[in-house]
Protein backbone atom coordinates (compact mmCIF):
# COMPACT_ATOMS: atom_id res chain seq x y z
CA UNK A 1 0.00 0.00 0.00
CA UNK A 2 1.32 3.23 -1.15
CA UNK A 3 0.11 6.33 0.73
CA UNK A 4 2.42 8.97 -0.45
CA UNK A 5 0.01 11.93 -2.89
CA UNK A 6 1.68 12.93 -6.26
CA UNK A 7 1.61 16.64 -6.98
CA UNK A 8 -1.69 16.52 -8.01
CA UNK A 9 -3.09 15.11 -5.29
CA UNK A 10 -1.43 17.91 -3.70
CA UNK A 11 -2.88 20.61 -6.01
CA UNK A 12 -6.37 19.27 -5.59
CA UNK A 13 -5.89 18.90 -1.39
CA UNK A 14 -4.15 22.49 -1.46
CA UNK A 15 -6.78 24.44 -3.38
CA UNK A 16 -9.75 23.15 -1.51
CA UNK A 17 -7.76 23.95 2.00
CA UNK A 18 -7.51 27.38 0.41
CA UNK A 19 -10.94 27.42 -0.67
CA UNK A 20 -12.57 26.22 2.72
CA UNK A 21 -10.47 28.37 4.86
CA UNK A 22 -12.22 31.40 3.33
CA UNK A 23 -15.03 30.45 2.39
CA UNK A 24 -16.79 28.14 4.87
CA UNK A 25 -15.74 29.13 8.14
CA UNK A 26 -17.98 32.88 8.56
CA UNK A 27 -20.52 33.41 11.23
CA UNK A 28 -19.91 29.87 12.88
CA UNK A 29 -20.88 30.62 16.45
CA UNK A 30 -23.92 32.06 15.48
CA UNK A 31 -25.17 29.97 12.88
CA UNK A 32 -24.69 27.32 14.98
CA UNK A 33 -26.72 29.02 17.75
CA UNK A 34 -29.67 29.36 15.35
CA UNK A 35 -29.20 26.10 13.30
CA UNK A 36 -28.60 28.38 10.11
CA UNK A 37 -27.19 26.13 7.11
CA UNK A 38 -25.22 27.85 4.85
CA UNK A 39 -26.40 27.69 1.67
CA UNK A 40 -23.86 29.37 -0.36
CA UNK A 41 -20.94 27.52 1.61
CA UNK A 42 -23.05 24.77 -0.08
CA UNK A 43 -23.32 25.89 -3.73
CA UNK A 44 -19.57 26.98 -3.62
CA UNK A 45 -18.41 23.61 -2.74
CA UNK A 46 -20.43 22.46 -5.49
CA UNK A 47 -18.49 25.35 -7.65
CA UNK A 48 -15.36 23.75 -6.38
CA UNK A 49 -16.20 19.99 -7.35
CA UNK A 50 -16.55 18.44 -3.88
CA UNK A 51 -19.59 16.90 -3.70
CA UNK A 52 -18.68 15.30 -7.35
CA UNK A 53 -15.17 13.98 -6.42
CA UNK A 54 -16.58 10.30 -6.02
CA UNK A 55 -19.02 10.83 -9.29
CA UNK A 56 -17.78 10.04 -13.05
CA UNK A 57 -16.51 13.35 -15.32
CA UNK A 58 -19.45 12.17 -17.73
CA UNK A 59 -22.24 13.04 -15.17
CA UNK A 60 -20.55 16.11 -14.18
CA UNK A 61 -18.14 14.99 -11.29
CA UNK A 62 -14.16 14.95 -10.72
CA UNK A 63 -14.06 11.18 -11.16
CA UNK A 64 -11.64 10.63 -8.35
CA UNK A 65 -10.25 7.34 -6.69
CA UNK A 66 -11.99 6.70 -3.72
CA UNK A 67 -7.82 6.86 -1.37
CA UNK A 68 -8.19 10.45 -3.58
CA UNK A 69 -11.44 11.25 -2.19
CA UNK A 70 -10.85 10.33 1.17
CA UNK A 71 -7.41 12.64 1.12
CA UNK A 72 -9.39 15.43 -0.17
CA UNK A 73 -12.22 16.14 2.85
CA UNK A 74 -9.72 15.23 5.32
CA UNK A 75 -8.23 18.46 3.81
CA UNK A 76 -11.59 19.98 3.50
CA UNK A 77 -12.52 18.60 7.31
CA UNK A 78 -9.43 20.29 8.42
CA UNK A 79 -9.49 23.70 6.72
CA UNK A 80 -13.74 24.16 7.33
CA UNK A 81 -14.71 24.42 11.06
CA UNK A 82 -18.61 24.26 9.92
CA UNK A 83 -18.98 20.17 10.79
CA UNK A 84 -22.82 20.39 10.15
CA UNK A 85 -22.07 21.79 6.14
CA UNK A 86 -19.94 18.91 5.93
CA UNK A 87 -22.16 16.49 7.48
CA UNK A 88 -24.97 17.65 4.93
CA UNK A 89 -22.34 17.20 1.70
CA UNK A 90 -20.69 14.05 3.36
CA UNK A 91 -24.81 12.72 3.39
CA UNK A 92 -25.43 13.77 0.34
CA UNK A 93 -22.41 12.44 -1.56
CA UNK A 94 -22.77 8.68 0.30
CA UNK A 95 -26.89 8.41 0.40
CA UNK A 96 -27.77 9.91 -2.91
CA UNK A 97 -24.82 10.35 -4.97
CA UNK A 98 -23.16 6.55 -4.90
CA UNK A 99 -26.71 4.82 -4.92
CA UNK A 100 -27.16 6.70 -8.31
CA UNK A 101 -23.86 6.00 -9.63
CA UNK A 102 -23.94 2.46 -8.74
CA UNK A 103 -27.65 1.56 -9.62
CA UNK A 104 -29.29 4.37 -11.42
CA UNK A 105 -30.05 3.91 -14.78
CA UNK A 106 -28.56 6.07 -17.56
CA UNK A 107 -31.08 8.40 -17.94
CA UNK A 108 -31.54 8.93 -14.25
CA UNK A 109 -27.85 9.75 -13.73
CA UNK A 110 -28.48 12.33 -16.95
CA UNK A 111 -31.19 13.65 -14.78
CA UNK A 112 -30.19 14.09 -11.43
CA UNK A 113 -26.06 13.84 -11.21
CA UNK A 114 -25.04 17.10 -12.94
CA UNK A 115 -27.06 18.59 -10.16
CA UNK A 116 -25.68 17.21 -7.38
CA UNK A 117 -22.54 17.52 -8.33
CA UNK A 118 -22.68 21.14 -8.83
CA UNK A 119 -24.65 22.01 -5.75
CA UNK A 120 -27.57 22.69 -8.02
CA UNK A 121 -29.63 20.00 -6.02
CA UNK A 122 -29.11 18.48 -2.44
CA UNK A 123 -29.95 14.96 -1.91
CA UNK A 124 -30.36 12.85 0.61
CA UNK A 125 -31.78 9.45 2.18
CA UNK A 126 -34.89 8.47 4.15
CA UNK A 127 -34.42 5.14 5.51
CA UNK A 128 -34.73 5.29 9.25
CA UNK A 129 -38.34 5.44 10.62
CA UNK A 130 -40.16 5.79 13.88
CA UNK A 131 -39.53 2.90 15.93
CA UNK A 132 -37.31 0.42 14.03
CA UNK A 133 -33.65 2.53 15.69
CA UNK A 134 -31.24 0.17 14.31
CA UNK A 135 -33.92 -2.23 13.27
CA UNK A 136 -33.64 -0.38 9.59
CA UNK A 137 -35.12 -3.42 7.92
CA UNK A 138 -38.51 -3.43 9.85
CA UNK A 139 -39.67 -0.42 7.94
CA UNK A 140 -43.11 0.07 7.49
CA UNK A 141 -43.66 2.65 4.82
CA UNK A 142 -45.27 1.07 1.66
CA UNK A 143 -44.56 1.31 -2.31
CA UNK A 144 -47.67 -0.28 -3.77
CA UNK A 145 -47.59 -0.62 -7.48
CA UNK A 146 -50.68 1.07 -9.60
CA UNK A 147 -49.96 1.29 -13.15
CA UNK A 148 -47.18 3.41 -14.20
CA UNK A 149 -45.87 4.61 -10.84
CA UNK A 150 -46.08 3.52 -7.40
CA UNK A 151 -47.58 4.72 -4.29
CA UNK A 152 -46.04 5.53 -1.04
CA UNK A 153 -47.38 6.02 2.58
CA UNK A 154 -45.86 6.13 5.74
CA UNK A 155 -43.09 8.37 7.18
CA UNK A 156 -39.09 8.69 8.08
CA UNK A 157 -37.29 10.26 10.87
CA UNK A 158 -33.89 11.41 11.30
CA UNK A 159 -33.73 12.31 7.47
CA UNK A 160 -30.45 14.59 7.20
CA UNK A 161 -30.83 17.18 4.36
CA UNK A 162 -34.58 16.24 4.42
CA UNK A 163 -35.68 19.81 5.29
CA UNK A 164 -33.33 21.68 2.16
CA UNK A 165 -33.52 18.22 -0.52
CA UNK A 166 -34.49 18.29 -3.72
CA UNK A 167 -34.56 14.78 -4.15
CA UNK A 168 -34.20 11.87 -1.66
CA UNK A 169 -33.31 8.12 -1.43
CA UNK A 170 -36.44 7.02 -0.13
CA UNK A 171 -37.01 2.83 1.17
CA UNK A 172 -40.13 1.55 1.72
CA UNK A 173 -41.60 -2.15 1.23
CA UNK A 174 -43.29 -3.18 -2.27
CA UNK A 175 -43.33 -6.96 -1.08
CA UNK A 176 -44.06 -7.11 2.64
CA UNK A 177 -44.16 -11.39 2.54
CA UNK A 178 -40.10 -11.33 1.61
CA UNK A 179 -38.51 -9.52 4.46
CA UNK A 180 -35.69 -7.59 3.40
CA UNK A 181 -35.84 -8.62 0.02
CA UNK A 182 -39.58 -7.15 -0.38
CA UNK A 183 -37.52 -3.55 0.26
CA UNK A 184 -37.31 -1.05 -2.84
CA UNK A 185 -35.31 2.16 -3.28
CA UNK A 186 -37.23 5.29 -4.92
CA UNK A 187 -35.67 8.49 -5.90
CA UNK A 188 -38.30 10.94 -5.04
CA UNK A 189 -38.51 14.79 -5.61
CA UNK A 190 -39.75 17.40 -3.25
CA UNK A 191 -42.65 18.45 -5.42
CA UNK A 192 -43.91 14.79 -6.01
CA UNK A 193 -47.66 14.96 -4.73
CA UNK A 194 -48.03 14.00 -1.28
CA UNK A 195 -44.56 14.43 0.33
CA UNK A 196 -44.66 16.55 3.02
CA UNK A 197 -41.55 17.63 5.53
CA UNK A 198 -42.41 17.84 8.70
CA UNK A 199 -41.33 19.88 11.50
CA UNK A 200 -37.43 20.39 11.43
CA UNK A 201 -35.47 17.97 14.41
CA UNK A 202 -33.09 20.03 17.00
CA UNK A 203 -29.87 18.28 17.37
CA UNK A 204 -27.36 18.40 20.07
CA UNK A 205 -24.52 19.17 17.60
CA UNK A 206 -24.17 19.55 14.04
CA UNK A 207 -26.57 22.20 14.22
CA UNK A 208 -25.91 23.68 11.10
CA UNK A 209 -26.96 20.33 9.24
CA UNK A 210 -31.05 20.42 8.82
CA UNK A 211 -33.01 17.45 9.94
CA UNK A 212 -36.71 16.66 9.56
CA UNK A 213 -39.35 14.15 9.58
CA UNK A 214 -40.63 13.00 6.41
CA UNK A 215 -44.08 11.95 5.31
CA UNK A 216 -45.71 10.19 2.79
CA UNK A 217 -49.35 10.46 1.55
CA UNK A 218 -50.60 8.37 -0.95
CA UNK A 219 -47.31 10.08 -2.53
CA UNK A 220 -47.04 9.50 -6.33
CA UNK A 221 -43.63 8.20 -7.78
CA UNK A 222 -43.22 7.36 -11.32
CA UNK A 223 -42.10 4.12 -12.15
CA UNK A 224 -39.00 5.20 -14.00
CA UNK A 225 -37.73 6.81 -10.36
CA UNK A 226 -37.57 3.60 -8.99
CA UNK A 227 -33.89 3.01 -8.42
CA UNK A 228 -32.47 -0.42 -9.15
CA UNK A 229 -34.52 -3.74 -9.43
CA UNK A 230 -37.93 -4.12 -7.09
CA UNK A 231 -36.33 -5.93 -4.05
CA UNK A 232 -32.89 -4.82 -4.02
CA UNK A 233 -33.22 -1.99 -1.78
CA UNK A 234 -31.37 -4.05 0.93
CA UNK A 235 -28.26 -4.22 -0.89
CA UNK A 236 -28.49 -0.71 -2.39
CA UNK A 237 -28.53 0.35 1.07
CA UNK A 238 -25.90 -2.11 2.17
CA UNK A 239 -23.48 -0.42 -0.55
CA UNK A 240 -24.24 3.18 0.24
CA UNK A 241 -23.52 1.99 4.20
CA UNK A 242 -20.09 0.74 2.91
CA UNK A 243 -19.30 3.87 1.53
CA UNK A 244 -20.83 6.34 4.05
CA UNK A 245 -19.29 4.28 7.15
CA UNK A 246 -15.71 4.12 5.26
CA UNK A 247 -15.71 7.76 4.25
CA UNK A 248 -18.21 9.69 6.23
CA UNK A 249 -15.75 10.65 9.02
CA UNK A 250 -12.73 11.50 6.64
CA UNK A 251 -13.40 15.23 7.87
CA UNK A 252 -12.96 14.44 11.48
CA UNK A 253 -9.27 13.42 10.34
CA UNK A 254 -9.01 17.21 10.04
CA UNK A 255 -10.71 18.11 12.48
CA UNK A 256 -8.39 16.06 14.98
CA UNK A 257 -5.45 17.35 13.37
CA UNK A 258 -6.64 21.24 13.98
CA UNK A 259 -7.47 20.07 17.31
CA UNK A 260 -3.88 18.62 17.83
CA UNK A 261 -2.12 21.88 16.11
CA UNK A 262 -4.69 24.07 18.26
CA UNK A 263 -3.42 21.84 21.90
CA UNK A 264 -0.01 22.13 20.77
CA UNK A 265 0.36 26.01 20.27
CA UNK A 266 -1.73 26.46 23.29
CA UNK A 267 0.50 24.51 25.85
CA UNK A 268 3.13 26.21 24.60
CA UNK A 269 1.98 29.52 24.93
CA UNK A 270 -0.37 29.39 28.30
CA UNK A 271 1.68 29.04 31.66
CA UNK A 272 1.00 27.86 34.83
CA UNK A 273 3.34 27.82 38.14
CA UNK A 274 5.85 29.41 36.27
CA UNK A 275 5.89 27.37 33.17
CA UNK A 276 4.25 26.30 29.75
CA UNK A 277 1.42 23.38 30.45
CA UNK A 278 3.00 21.56 28.21
CA UNK A 279 6.00 20.82 30.52
CA UNK A 280 3.49 19.11 33.28
CA UNK A 281 3.46 15.59 32.13
CA UNK A 282 -0.20 14.90 32.28
CA UNK A 283 -0.69 17.91 29.18
CA UNK A 284 2.14 16.04 27.26
CA UNK A 285 0.83 12.87 27.81
CA UNK A 286 -2.94 14.26 26.28
CA UNK A 287 -1.23 15.49 23.36
CA UNK A 288 0.79 12.68 22.68
CA UNK A 289 -2.27 10.45 22.87
CA UNK A 290 -4.39 12.75 20.68
CA UNK A 291 -1.33 12.55 17.63
CA UNK A 292 -1.87 8.46 18.25
CA UNK A 293 -5.74 8.50 17.63
CA UNK A 294 -5.31 11.30 14.53
CA UNK A 295 -2.08 8.74 13.05
CA UNK A 296 -4.36 5.49 13.60
CA UNK A 297 -8.01 6.84 12.20
CA UNK A 298 -5.83 8.48 9.58
CA UNK A 299 -4.49 4.92 8.38
CA UNK A 300 -7.60 2.78 9.27
CA UNK A 301 -9.33 5.31 6.49
CA UNK A 302 -7.17 5.32 4.11
CA UNK A 303 -6.55 1.33 4.33
CA UNK A 304 -10.32 0.86 3.23
CA UNK A 305 -10.50 3.74 0.71
CA UNK A 306 -6.89 1.68 -0.96
CA UNK A 307 -9.39 -1.72 -0.57
CA UNK A 308 -12.11 0.45 -2.43
CA UNK A 309 -9.76 1.83 -4.96
CA UNK A 310 -8.32 -2.11 -5.79
CA UNK A 311 -12.15 -3.14 -6.40
CA UNK A 312 -12.16 -4.82 -3.10
CA UNK A 313 -14.60 -5.45 -0.36
CA UNK A 314 -14.09 -3.51 2.64
CA UNK A 315 -17.27 -4.11 4.35
CA UNK A 316 -15.75 -4.92 7.20
CA UNK A 317 -12.91 -2.28 7.05
CA UNK A 318 -15.61 0.34 6.72
CA UNK A 319 -17.16 -0.53 9.98
CA UNK A 320 -14.24 -0.60 11.74
CA UNK A 321 -13.38 2.73 10.47
CA UNK A 322 -16.36 4.60 11.25
CA UNK A 323 -16.21 2.80 14.96
CA UNK A 324 -12.64 3.74 15.20
CA UNK A 325 -12.46 7.73 13.86
CA UNK A 326 -15.42 8.34 15.80
CA UNK A 327 -14.25 7.32 19.58
CA UNK A 328 -11.19 8.88 18.41
CA UNK A 329 -12.86 11.87 17.62
CA UNK A 330 -15.05 11.94 20.59
CA UNK A 331 -11.80 11.66 22.78
CA UNK A 332 -9.73 14.06 21.45
CA UNK A 333 -12.22 16.66 21.64
CA UNK A 334 -12.65 15.90 25.22
CA UNK A 335 -8.79 15.88 25.76
CA UNK A 336 -9.05 19.11 23.82
CA UNK A 337 -11.64 20.63 26.63
CA UNK A 338 -9.72 19.17 29.03
CA UNK A 339 -6.07 21.03 27.79
CA UNK A 340 -7.92 24.14 27.83
CA UNK A 341 -9.83 24.03 31.02
CA UNK A 342 -12.60 26.57 31.27
CA UNK A 343 -11.74 28.44 27.81
CA UNK A 344 -12.38 24.96 26.29
CA UNK A 345 -15.53 25.19 27.74
CA UNK A 346 -16.65 28.65 26.30
CA UNK A 347 -18.66 29.00 23.26
CA UNK A 348 -16.61 31.32 21.20
CA UNK A 349 -13.33 28.89 22.08
CA UNK A 350 -15.22 26.83 19.46
CA UNK A 351 -14.10 23.83 21.25
CA UNK A 352 -17.36 23.00 23.13
CA UNK A 353 -18.89 22.65 19.32
CA UNK A 354 -16.21 20.21 18.21
CA UNK A 355 -17.22 17.71 20.98
CA UNK A 356 -21.21 18.27 20.57
CA UNK A 357 -20.44 17.92 16.93
CA UNK A 358 -18.36 14.83 17.41
CA UNK A 359 -20.64 13.20 19.49
CA UNK A 360 -23.38 11.71 17.05
CA UNK A 361 -20.79 10.06 15.10
CA UNK A 362 -21.31 7.39 17.36
CA UNK A 363 -24.75 7.39 16.40
CA UNK A 364 -25.10 7.85 12.76
CA UNK A 365 -24.91 6.01 9.80
CA UNK A 366 -24.90 2.57 11.95
CA UNK A 367 -24.38 2.66 16.26
CA UNK A 368 -21.29 1.91 17.22
CA UNK A 369 -22.37 -0.67 18.79
CA UNK A 370 -24.13 -2.34 15.64
CA UNK A 371 -20.59 -1.65 14.28
CA UNK A 372 -19.20 -4.03 16.64
CA UNK A 373 -21.58 -6.49 15.66
CA UNK A 374 -21.19 -6.31 12.09
CA UNK A 375 -17.74 -6.85 12.47
CA UNK A 376 -18.08 -9.83 14.52
CA UNK A 377 -20.21 -11.34 12.37
CA UNK A 378 -17.82 -10.66 9.61
CA UNK A 379 -14.94 -12.58 11.66
CA UNK A 380 -16.96 -15.68 11.52
CA UNK A 381 -18.25 -14.77 15.57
Amino acid sequence: MDFSWSEQQKELFDTIERFAASKLNDNLVENDRNAVFNLEGWRACGQMGIQGLAVPVEYGGLGQDPLTVVGALERLGYACRDNGLLFSINAHMWTACAPLVAFGTPEQKRRYLPGLCSGELIGGNAMSEPGTGSDAFSMRTTAQKKGDRYVLNGSKTFVTNGPIADVLVVFAVTDPGKRSAGISAFLVEKSFPGFRVSRPLEKMGLRTSPMAELYFDDCEVPEENRLGAEGAGANLFTHSMTWERGCILSPALGSMRRLLETCIRYAKQRKQFGQPIGKFQLVGTKIVDMKLRLESARYIAYHGAWLRSQGRSAILESALAKLHISECWVKTCEDAMQIHGGYGYMVDGEIERELRDAMGSRIYSGTNEIQRSLAASLLGL
